[in-house]
């Protein structure tokens, strides 16, 4: 593996799944895992890890299972649970000779660190989580079902639900149109996928400026090899992770924790988010916060859309623990 910001790729067996894993750094530096979201991939950290192996750390970034080059877990959106996804991650650190290691996450890759750092934080140095809050689990209320009372059936959420339905509306839009929307909005406000549809296929989306069009590219290559299946059984999981974490029910994060976010995000923009985030919701279940950071006039992508400045919090924050 290359010290020099060179990614190098290889494949990692974890509880029967095929992972596909790209590495940056310097072997036996300390090791900072990179988890990210829906619609994307590794890739997504492009520019984090020839930073970090810079800073003398050895980035590994998996394709999350179901994504790219990963294989999906069979049987379904049960094999998608917090709890089976987390339990890949356990091997694929045992993989990689560490006790522990720090954890960099993105969206659902959030969603996931949250959870492993709760399951088994004796693995976790540090956490920074990106875009998604920890989410208390309500004993009274399954997370589909409250979105669904909150926003109603055409919330992206909920019309992920529907095993096939979604997966035929982005194959009649086209991958790469599907991704440039996700990509592109900024509307600082809840997501809505219509049941009659999500536009046309007709429909011109520009790229922001943080994306080329090597890099939609790159995407559009994946997710049309992979599909949106193994990306959308993350969601269709929700409740099942709901019931099976009830012992879970109230425990707090006691794992040193960095949250960012920016204020265009549509996370940030879900009813009682600011309010949870910044007068003391969080910081309640997370204990060992060590602050919030909102970035102004910045959407969902956050990791690529403002790299420098998420390369430099990143460093400096887990460079405390060393």
């Amino acid at each position: 593996m290359a010290s020099d910001g060179v990614i190098t790729h290889r494949s990692v067996e974890v509880n029967g799944v095929r992972l596909h894993v790209a590495e940056a750094g310097p072997a036996g530096a300390p090791v900072v895992l990179l988890l990210h979201g829906f619609p994307e991939l590794w890739y997504a950290w492009r520019h984090q890890m020839p930073a970090l192996a810079t800073a003398g750390y050895r980035a590994v970034a998996p394709d999350m299972p179901g994504y790219g080059d990963s294989e999906a877990p069979s049987a379904g959106p049960d094999k998608y649970t917090a709890l089976h996804v987390v339990g890949d991650l356990v091997a694929l650190i045992d993989s990689l000779g560490q006790k522990q290691v720090f954890v960099v996450a993105h969206d659902w890759g959030a969603i996931i660190a949250w959870s492993l750092c709760q399951f088994r934080p004796d693995r976790v140095k540090a956490l920074v989580a990106l875009s998604v809050p920890f989410t208390p689990r309500s004993p009274a209320v399954k997370p589909v079902d409250g979105v669904r009372a909150l926003y109603g059936d055409d919330f992206y959420i909920v019309s992920f639900q529907e095993p096939g339905a979604i997966e035929a509306e982005f194959k009649r839009l086209g991958t790469e149109l599907v991704l440039r929307k996700f990509f592109a909005d900024r509307t600082a406000s809840p997501l809505f996928i219509p049941k009659s549809g999500w536009g046309s296929p007709d429909d011109e989306v520009p790229l922001p400026s943080w994306i080329t069009k090597q890099d939609i590219k790159y995407y559009t290559t994946k997710f049309d090899k992979s599909g949106f299946t193994g990306g959308m059984n993350y969601y269709r999981a929700l409740n099942k992770t709901w019931e099976l974490t009830s012992p879970w029910t109230g425990a707090e994060i006691v794992v040193p924790t960095k949250f960012i976010v920016g204020d265009l995000d549509l996370t940030y923009n879900i009813a009682g988010a600011q309010d949870f985030i910044n007068k003391g919701g969080l910081k309640k279940f997370v204990p060992l916060l060590d602050g919030v950071v909102i970035m102004k006039d910045v959407g969902h992508f956050i990791n690529e859309e403002k790299p420098e400045e998420i390369n430099v919090l990143v460093i400096n924050f887990i460079k405390k623990f060393n």
